[in-house]
């Protein structure tokens, strides 16, 4: 098998992109979007907790 003729069959398959679309219905981008933000900014706050000059 080439790399041609894998890399072809890999677009194929990405255009098809599944009977259901290939997004889970439970997973909403907002509440993923929202959930990664606050953990970022705990995880910000965390660290400017620890790099504090005495």
């Amino acid at each position: 098998m080439s790399l041609h003729s894998t890399a072809a069959q890999l677009a194929t398959l990405a255009a098809e992109g599944g009977e259901g679309g290939g997004n889970h219905p439970s997973l909403s981008p907002y509440l993923t979007g929202g959930g990664a933000l606050f953990l970022l900014l705990l995880l910000l706050w965390i660290v400017t907790r620890f790099n504090r000059d005495r």
